[in-house]
């Protein structure tokens, strides 16, 4: 998810206060520009039953909103992207 936050709470708080929610196995939070009053993250979670309402609630208690998930897996065999001629424009 691109994520913009607040600089407080930083990221270790940040990625321990998500790795607490149910379903939650693992987060990486990746931050990638930071101005004067803010900071865009990028945030990474993993694990088996995710529930993305409650991900996104802790986020805004905390400060941070989402500005876009960009890539989300689901079902029973994680699909690993591959080139296609779609790609050509794309972010590949």
């Amino acid at each position: 998810m691109d994520v913009l936050k607040p600089h407080n709470p930083g990221v270790v708080e940040l990625s321990e206060v998500l790795s607490q929610l149910e379903g939650v196995e693992g987060v990486n939070v990746i931050i990638y520009e930071i101005d004067q009053k803010v900071e865009n993250a990028k945030v990474i979670i993993g694990g088996d039953r995710i529930d993305f309402e409650s991900v996104k609630k802790k986020l805004e208690e905390m400060g941070a909103t989402i500005h876009s998930v960009d890539e989300v897996a689901a079902g029973k065999k994680i699909i690993e992207e591959v080139k296609t001629p779609q790609d050509r424009s794309a972010r590949m």
